[in-house]
């Protein structure tokens, strides 16, 4: 996981996941490419690799996944970097 690092746009992936709105009812990939105005295979790209690390969930709603983050995960990975690691 820390191998791969988090570049600016999927940390704007999570800070936005984190605004009440867009938390309560996720993001699908589509929403991502509009709102970073990148290609969905891109987005897609990003939101894989986030799920992968732990730091989202994809919970499949209306036929497509919507991404979420995962609060306990990336609470244990700030802790990880608090201590030093």
């Amino acid at each position: 996981m820390l191998r791969i690092p988090l570049d600016r746009t999927r940390l704007r992936i999570l800070a936005w996941l984190e605004e009440p709105d867009v938390a309560s009812r996720g993001l699908t990939a589509d929403d991502v490419a509009a709102r970073l105005g990148v290609p969905r295979p891109a987005a897609v790209t990003h939101l894989r690799l986030l799920t992968a690390l732990g730091l989202l969930r994809a919970v499949p709603r209306d036929g497509c996944p919507h991404y979420r983050r995962d609060e306990l995960r990336i609470s244990d990975v700030a802790q990880m970097f608090e201590k030093g690691w």
